[in-house]
């Protein structure tokens, strides 16, 4: 297998949630399985941003199912819509604050069979399910890397998708994705 891009360090995690969701754009999220490695660009993201963002699923403090949301910076919040379709969030900002960012988009890189644009088939595309909860991003098997000599790009700022039910939050500038990319998940 040929050497893999290095793993962001947790302090990248470990900041303001909108800077980390731009910020990732243009990085790789890499899942290793055995000698295989999925691996795609990071090209569509929405930014969570805590218990009273009424969009988060934080907004209902802390469960069970939002435990990881307020763990500490650089883990994965796994959780399933529809009853099928499992979406992956980056745990951001410091232990406490309820803050993620979700995988919205990928172009695929390497290994990956489907498309992976929608954060359903992102899921699918990298075999990410509900046995990463509370993953740590800072291990060897799944983990986002710095991407190399990447192109320039430009970052397009829209409101969210599919959170009408939160008031003005969901109007909020908080979808960021690159600018002509073709694998973003809706212009």
């Amino acid at each position: 297998m040929h050497s893999l891009p290095p793993m962001l360090p947790r302090s990248f995690y470990d900041r303001d949630t909108v800077l980390v969701a731009q910020d990732l754009l243009g990085k790789l999220l890499v899942h290793r399985s055995g000698e295989t490695a999925r691996i795609g660009r990071i090209v569509e993201v929405e930014a969570y941003l805590g218990p009273q963002d009424l969009a988060a699923h934080s907004s209902k403090g802390l469960t069970p199912r939002t435990r990881a949301m307020f763990g500490p910076p650089g883990h994965v919040y796994v959780y399933l819509i529809y009853g099928m379709h499992h979406c992956m969030n980056v745990v951001t900002d410091a232990p406490g604050t309820g803050t993620a960012v979700l995988l919205r988009a990928l172009e695929p890189v390497a290994n990956l069979a489907a498309p992976a644009n929608g954060p359903g088939r992102l899921c699918k595309a990298m075999g990410i399910d509900k046995s990463h909860y509370g993953h740590d991003l800072c291990s060897d098997d799944l983990y986002i890397a710095e991407a190399g000599q990447a192109p320039p790009f430009s970052i397009v700022t829209r409101p969210r998708i599919g959170v009408d039910y939160a008031g003005d939050w969901a109007a909020r500038p908080l979808r960021f994705y690159i600018e002509g990319n073709p694998h973003v998940s809706k212009k």
